[in-house]
């Protein structure tokens, strides 16, 4: 290659790479209760963010087109498939990953009762599984009726929360390993311990 172009490949080069960085933007947010800055592209999914600028894998990167349930967050409470959203819409969010639901050392719960349950077996959708189901218990808390609820006309009650209602609203959380009589039981047993 000509010295004539080799100097336009990098000035190309230097020019591409200045152009990545002015697409970039900082996103605020409290992640698992500490603040945290990153700085993505804006394309980046939540997910991405969290595995690979913060170095937070319990979120799993499985389908990455919302339909496995695996990378299941909480944003601000909510239940969310973070491969679907994009960081750079959640700054100033609080966002909650399986890394934060333990609280002084000790598991949550629904972590807890996965455990006596034996609600996993290769444990890849766990995280997401725990997470989704931490999210319906405080759905159900607020009385958000369900596709299974039989009466929507009433209120919803916590007491109304039957194995078909679990199974309902953690209908779009796959598990591989068909663990899914396990998870109920667990569920079932944290909403029953209250």
């Amino acid at each position: 290659m000509g010295q004539g172009r080799k100097e336009t490949a990098n000035i190309i080069e230097t020019d591409a790479q200045q152009a990545q960085s002015y697409l970039r933007v900082d996103v605020k947010m409290k992640v698992n209760g500490s603040p945290r800055t990153i700085n993505v592209e804006p394309r980046t999914t939540l997910l991405d963010a969290l595995r690979d600028d913060l170095a937070l894998t319990g979120p799993k990167k499985s389908c990455d087109r919302g339909e496995c349930g695996a990378c299941t967050v909480h944003i601000d409470g909510r239940r969310v498939l973070s491969c679907m959203t994009l960081a750079a819409m959640h700054d100033g969010q609080g966002i909650t990953t399986i890394e934060g639901l333990e609280y002084d050392g000790q598991l949550h719960p629904v972590q807890e009762m996965f455990i006596e349950h034996d609600g996993f077996q290769c444990g890849f959708c766990t995280s997401g599984q725990i997470m989704s189901a931490v999210a319906m218990i405080e759905e159900a808390k607020a009385g958000w009726p369900s596709a299974a609820t039989s009466d929507v006309t009433k209120p919803f009650t916590i007491e109304d929360l039957s194995k078909a209602e679990i199974r309902e609203r953690l209908s779009g959380n796959l598990c591989r390993c068909s663990c899914y009589p396990n998870i109920v039981a667990a569920v079932a047993e944290v909403v029953g311990g209250r």
